[in-house]
């Protein structure tokens, strides 16, 4: 496991991209001059953060640096500025590798992107994608579908993360999101979260295949996906769901009969978005879930 060493950063008010594809270029450098360092990036990893997701997003990216060595690049819109204009921050962390003398560097750059800059995020971030790498896109809060910016962003996405759990629509927003399947792969945080019911409600066969009704102690998301996945696994539409809200994922019950919990303790949000960013191809169990939400209740 590497150890931080070192961070250099850099911000600018009013720049271009060219100011920032600069200051990386200087900042690592810098590093280098330190001590040993390799550039390791194996992705970039955008990241759409509104006002009221910027905490929780930060949180969820610290300890992710080592596991997953890339150019983050977090997008903090503000199209409410009275101007229009990208700040912008961008840090280079160093991480000592042990037993060596060398060091894994990891990029951060932040831009709030203001008034109408807000509005075309793709042609901003695309001159600071680092070529023939994937491009993973992480939306905090539920995606404005059909807007411009989710498009574009999509647009130079492999694949898009969310977390429903976030989310007011569900399930309808599961609709437009299943929209998106032909344009990129998609990961769901809160399908994540219900991997371990997953695995757990599979020992349950052949007497799953009777179930008509579940009952889920969890978030909506949750519930709704743990619903699909049945309704899509075992064929049958008209599995009913009833729900009571909880902030995690506490208990189901199949046929109104309690099902034992399963083992193991949830993980950690940064372990679930850095599994998440593990996976490279679409996960058709996952789609088939999310489209089967949407079949008419019973």
């Amino acid at each position: 496991m590497a150890t931080s060493l070192s961070e250099l950063d850099w911000f600018g008010e009013d720049v271009c991209l060219a100011d920032v594809d600069t200051a990386l270029a200087r900042l690592r450098a810098k590093a280098s001059e330190e001590a040993a360092s390799m550039r390791t990036s194996v992705m970039t990893h955008l990241a759409w953060v509104p006002p009221e997701w910027v905490e929780p997003a930060r949180a969820a990216l610290e300890g992710m640096a080592e596991l997953h060595p890339s150019r983050t690049i977090l997008m903090f819109p503000e199209p409410d500025a009275a101007d229009n204009r990208i700040d912008a921050r961008a840090a280079v962390e160093r991480w000592e590798v042990p037993d060596t003398d060398r060091g894994l560097v990891t990029e951060v750059v932040e831009l709030m992107l203001r008034g109408a800059r807000a509005q075309a995020p793709a042609s901003i971030v695309e001159p600071l994608l680092i070529s023939d790498l994937p491009v993973f896109l992480r939306w905090r809060g539920e995606p404005p579908w059909g807007a411009p910016e989710l498009e574009q962003l999509v647009a130079v996405t492999d694949r898009l993360i969310v977390d429903s759990t976030e989310w007011d629509d569900v399930p309808g927003a599961y609709r437009s999101l299943a929209e998106l399947f032909s344009h990129c792969a998609a990961s769901d945080i809160a399908w994540a979260r219900t991997s371990r019911w997953r695995s757990h409600l599979a020992t349950l066969w052949p007497a799953l295949t009777e179930v008509r009704t579940v009952r889920v102690r969890g978030t909506a998301a949750q519930a709704w996906l743990l619903c699909g996945w049945l309704r899509s696994r075992l064929g049958h539409e008209q599995i009913a769901l009833e729900h009571e809200p909880a902030e995690t994922l506490e208990g189901v019950a199949l046929d109104g009969e309690a099902v034992p919990l399963p083992p193991g303790d949830p993980p950690t949000p940064s372990d679930v978005l850095s599994d998440e960013l593990d996976r490279f191809t679409p996960d058709p169990v996952y789609e088939a879930a999310v489209l089967a939400t949407t079949a008419p209740s019973p």
